[in-house]
């Protein structure tokens, strides 16, 4: 079945698979009703993440979103991120780009600009903006990520901790009650919450506090806030980020509780190896390469397999598709480069070893493709670099339709190109 479904994807890539209309299967189809970015009933989840500090160096605004038409292709923004405080409250950590910041005009959704002393500014005045313009368009707050995810297993210790970490984040993002601000101010921006604590019982950020017993708190933690969300307004969304490692799943989730409580789930698609290693490998695999060297040998249809035979319902699957890539310098050996040796990451523009589509899409190399992996990666005899394209994402699409997931999440938006290339991609299969 899964050679069939690898030859099936690759064989509707070679043909032209934007030309290519797939047939949605039952269970992925949305009831009569259901609202999509535009609100005319998507079948499938479009999500990507914006990152708040983007505003600064990347110089990538809410704005942005709208100019190369991503927002109209997306039913879902995460906005990254919120953190938790060892206190085990919800908190702002940067209220200057979130609600402080007076917007320009030249940068705003709408073309004006914040008046002096109105009560919302920020990206989160222009997430509100950009709803505006695209009713059914729902902006998620992420709470956590590789930086903020420290204090998740102190907070969630115990049913008062959990209870007070739950009704401290509704204050804040969906009540709208903002610091230094009028009571309600920030209400009305964020549709619900996506949790990203990276991870539940076991390792990320150095400093992390980790516990065994995180696994079953962490299941009684999204239950308690799915609980007082629901009192709040039942309408809100409740997602999570979970991670790609069968260990790591295993550490830290209990799958079916927790599917139960989401809305839906976005599942790590990306850094299935990076420039941490010394080999070269892909970043985000569809399917397993049998030449991979690795004992452990990841791929986004491992993982997904992996959630199903958990428990985790399909429909609830939304699988994350990177917008950047991962990248090697004095690279040799391998063939045409991959699981070759390295000397080290290769020089980026924001992080070593890391580097953004819309840079990598014009670097030059020679680029080679795999379409039974569904994988492209880019080679110049020196740095090699695995990211994803316009045509590996149409694999990926089309593999999310014919297995009757959910959609598709994109970490991060910004990185895309000032066309919106990846994201209409993937919009193009799934809708």
């Amino acid at each position: 079945m899964q050679r069939l479904l690898r030859k099936v994807i690759a064989a509707a890539l070679a043909a032209g698979l934007a030309a290519v209309a797939l047939p949605a299967p039952a269970q992925a189809r949305a009831p009569q009703g259901s609202q999509g970015s535009q609100g005319h009933g998507d079948r499938y989840k479009r999500v990507a993440y914006f990152i708040q500090w983007g505003v600064y160096g990347r110089n990538y605004h809410v704005k942005d979103m709208e100019t190369s038409g991503a927002a109209a292709k997306l039913t879902h923004i995460n906005y990254a991120f919120g953190f938790v405080n060892a206190g085990g409250d919800c908190y702002s950590p940067d209220p200057w780009a979130d609600w402080q910041r007076p917007v320009p005009a030249e940068q705003s959704v709408d073309g004006v600009a914040d008046a002096e002393g109105q009560a919302l500014n920020g990206n989160l005045n222009q997430l509100r903006k950009l709803k505006a313009k695209h009713p059914g368009l729902k902006a998620l707050i992420s709470l956590g990520g590789w930086t903020g995810s420290k204090y998740f297993s102190d907070a969630v210790l115990t049913p008062e901790g959990r209870a007070k970490l739950a009704s401290s984040c509704i204050d804040l993002w969906l009540k709208g009650n903002l610091p230094g601000t009028a009571a309600g101010t920030g209400a009305g921006v964020f549709d619900g919450i996506d949790l990203d604590w990276e991870w539940p019982g076991s390792s990320g950020e150095v400093g992390n506090i980790i516990r065994p017993e995180d696994k079953r708190n962490f299941t009684l933690f999204v239950t308690e806030l799915r609980r007082q969300m629901n009192e709040f307004d039942r309408r809100t969304e409740l997602t999570a980020f979970l991670p790609a490692a069968a260990a790591k799943i295993d550490a830290g989730f209990e799958v079916r509780d927790v599917f139960s409580q989401l809305t839906f789930a976005t599942v790590q698609g990306y850094d299935l190896h990076g420039s941490w290693e010394t080999v070269t490998g892909h970043n985000g695999n569809l399917f397993t390469d049998r030449r991979d060297p690795n004992p452990v040998k990841y791929s986004v249809d491992q993982t997904v397999r992996d959630y199903l035979t958990r428990g985790a319902p399909a429909k609830k699957i939304v699988v994350g598709v990177p917008a950047y890539g991962q990248g090697w310098t004095g690279v040799t050996g391998g063939k045409n480069g991959l699981y070759g040796t390295a000397t080290g990451p290769a020089p980026g523009t924001f992080a070593a070893g890391s580097e953004d589509y819309k840079i990598l899409a014009n670097k030059p190399g020679k680029r080679y493709r795999d379409l039974l992996t569904g994988t492209v990666w880019l080679y110049d005899g020196n740095e090699f670099w695995s990211y994803d394209d316009p045509a590996s994402l149409l694999q990926k699409a089309a593999y999310i339709r014919l297995k009757g997931l959910g959609g598709s999440m994109m970490w991060s938006i910004d990185q895309d190109d000032t066309r919106a290339s990846l994201t209409s991609a993937l919009y193009s299969v799934l809708r």
